[in-house]
Parts: structure tokens; C-alpha cells; sequence
């Protein structure tokens, strides 16, 4: 996907970008590039496949979700800052909170945060599971967002804590997010969730498939959750 066909396929889903924010995503491209050659942020780096994996599909959450109003929005373990940063360029008003385990990506997203003239945005060193414990952070987000990161059962342990009563939990996955929801119904339950619409379709280009699970945050999110760093992921809720 080239930079034109990003432009004319986003514009055909409403999304129309401005010169300036073309040109972020430009800076965003080089800038990841440049500091990948300093430390493993991705390996996804020929400039279609980044525009198309990484930023296309990012926004495809923008697809089925509106974006436009001015959210807090929380991204658990967003590496590179996938999905939440290519998102805020198409839709520059939403507030930013990106929680990440790993210190030097968080360098790197607030260089990269300064290059592309960001406000409202907000990087975090810390692991999900002591995150979601914080009163300052614990359900006050209107949407929570995660790509890949868990599985589903998982998943919902770091990241329905976050999302305020109300707010919404966005699970982007793969192909295999059926079996995920199968073994992820009762965790969604649990931590105060129901699934509210299933959204699946094929990535242009490669024709992989992608869902986006959209997730409501319908009570509490029990205090005990999420449990100690590194517990949901050895003993999932199943």
C-alpha cells in the first residue's frame, strides 16, 4: 500500500487526512526506521507493508468505532505505538495514554511524540497488570485498546480494569478470534464486560483476516483484578 492508496482508501471510509496530517504519518514511517535500526520496535519496515500493517490496519478500528470526540483512550502494550498513534493523527482532538513494560519504547514514543507535534498524549512505563491497580488510572478511560498483545482471556484482565462503567474495550486480533472469544467469554463476563458486535474482514492487499471485537463495559471490574504481574498470563480466567 503506497501513500496514495492509503489516502484514497481512508477517504473512502470518511476518513479524509489534511496535508499536515499526511505528512505525520510520513515522519511517523521514517522515524520508526530510523530507530529500529537502534532497537527492535518492529519487523515490518518496507514502507508499503509499514502504511498497510501497521497504520492501515490500525485505523481500521476507526471503521466501526466512532473516534470522533474528544476520548480518553488507553493503549496496553502498544510497542510501537500500534494501534492508538495512527489513530490520533486521523483523529487529532482523542487524549492519549499509552502504557508500556518496556522503558525504551517508551523512549522512543515520546521522541516520536515530539516529532509529529502531538498533544494530549501521554507515555507510561509500567506493566498492565500494576497499571490497572492504579486509582489514578483504574476505570477512567472511555476506551481501552490493544492489537495482538494476549490472548482474549487475557487480554480482558489488562484492559477491562481501565475502561470506565460505560466505556468500551476494543480488541483487534487475527484470524482465530472466534476460538479466542470461545475461551474469552467467561474473563469478559467476570471483569465486567459483555461483547457487544463482532466486526471481521480481510486486510486489502494480503486478504488476512482481521477482527475487531467490540466490548462494553457494563459493571465493576472486581478490586482483585487484574492480579499480580505475569498471574493472567500463567492462570487465565477460563
Amino acid at each position: 500500500m503506497n501513500t496514495e492508496q492509503f489516502i484514497t482508501m481512508l477517504d473512502a471510509k470518511g476518513i479524509t487526512l489534511s496535508p499536515q496530517q499526511v505528512q505525520q504519518y510520513e515522519t511517523y514511517y521514517s522515524t520508526l526506521v530510523e530507530w529500529n535500526e537502534k532497537m527492535n520496535l518492529t519487523a515490518i519496515t518496507e514502507k508499503p507493508e509499514v502504511y498497510l500493517k501497521h497504520f492501515y490496519d490500525s485505523i481500521t478500528a476507526a471503521f466501526y468505532y466512532d473516534f470522533n470526540q474528544p476520548l480518553h483512550l488507553c493503549d496496553v502494550g502498544a510497542g510501537a505505538g500500534f494501534p492508538s498513534l495512527p489513530i490520533k493523527i486521523a483523529f487529532p482532538e482523542l487524549h492519549i495514554t499509552i502504557v508500556d513494560s518496556l522503558n525504551k519504547r517508551i523512549g522512543f514514543l515520546e521522541h516520536l511524540s515530539k516529532q509529529l507535534g502531538l498533544k494530549n498524549v501521554r507515555f507510561i512505563h509500567d506493566r498492565a497488570e500494576t497499571f490497572g491497580q492504579n486509582k489514578e488510572h483504574r476505570e477512567t478511560y472511555d476506551v481501552v485498546t490493544a492489537r495482538a498483545v494476549a490472548r482474549l482471556s487475557v487480554l480482558s484482565e489488562l484492559c477491562l480494569p481501565l475502561a470506565k462503567v460505560g466505556g468500551t474495550f476494543i480488541a483487534m486480533k487475527g484470524a482465530g478470534a472466534k476460538e479466542e472469544l470461545g475461551a474469552g467469554n467467561k474473563a469478559v463476563s467476570i471483569l465486567g464486560g459483555k461483547l457487544d458486535q463482532t466486526f471481521s474482514f480481510t486486510l486489502p492487499e494480503e486478504e488476512s483476516e482481521r477482527n475487531i471485537l467490540i466490548i462494553k463495559k457494563e459493571k465493576a471490574t472486581p478490586k482483585k483484578y487484574p492480579r499480580k504481574p505475569g498471574t493472567p498470563n500463567k492462570t487465565p480466567i477460563e
